[in-house]
């Protein structure tokens, strides 16, 4: 029976080296390869917001043909704690010493975000989003009170589809895989960024 989607766990992120028409798209998997994606800490939610546009032919006095692109895809991320390395690595700062510097020169660089979501049968629902990069993160600090009330980080990302291949995600529900055909093995997601089978 087909679940519905009731979790979000294992975020996970690894910048993007290369995407380009020539040389195809390459992650940052460190010397040799053997580097696998960092996980986040603490998931919270994740919400998804592609963009359109649309445009409508009128032929005959009348509505006739409808084309649209895809635009930006807006993606916000509550997780429980930003450590200073992850923010770092996602927004281009500097650590040393365990101090993390700001600068108006810091570039942020592109990165895919991958994370699973349990379904109320149990089984997996796998994502993949290739290319984007996040804002600066508001910054608030409150007092506590008599009742502890949780500052909860939010981050904002802009993500867009490759050059190299037009791909913007990959998604995968673990209880629509062939047990007997294992073509996708859901158990290495997070080993390394999902690639679309060469053609």
């Amino acid at each position: 029976m087909a679940g519905v989607q009731v979790g979000l766990r294992d975020l996970h992120y690894i910048k993007l080296k290369t995407d380009d028409e020539k040389t195809g798209v390459e992650y940052d998997y460190g010397t040799g390869g053997t580097d696998k994606p960092k996980k986040i800490a603490g998931a919270i939610s994740a919400r998804i917001s592609p963009s359109s546009n649309t445009a409508t032919l009128y032929a005959d006095d009348g509505p006739d043909e409808v084309a649209s692109s895809l635009d930006e895809i807006t993606v916000e991320l509550n997780v429980k704690d930003l450590s200073l390395d992850v923010q770092a690595d996602l927004l281009g700062h500097t650590v040393t010493s365990g101090v993390m510097y700001r600068s108006a020169d810091d570039v942020a660089p592109y990165v895919a975000i991958g994370f699973r979501s349990v379904k109320s049968n149990g089984k997996y629902r796998y994502v993949w989003l290739y290319k984007g990069k996040f804002n600066l993160p508001e910054q608030e600090y409150r007092t506590k009170e008599d009742t502890p009330e949780f500052q909860i980080p939010t981050i904002t990302g802009t993500f867009v589809k490759r050059i190299y291949d037009g791909a913007w995600q990959a998604v995968v529900d673990e209880d629509d895989l062939d047990p007997d055909e294992p073509e996708i093995d859901v158990s290495e997601w997070f080993d390394s960024v999902y690639e679309p089978p060469e053609v």
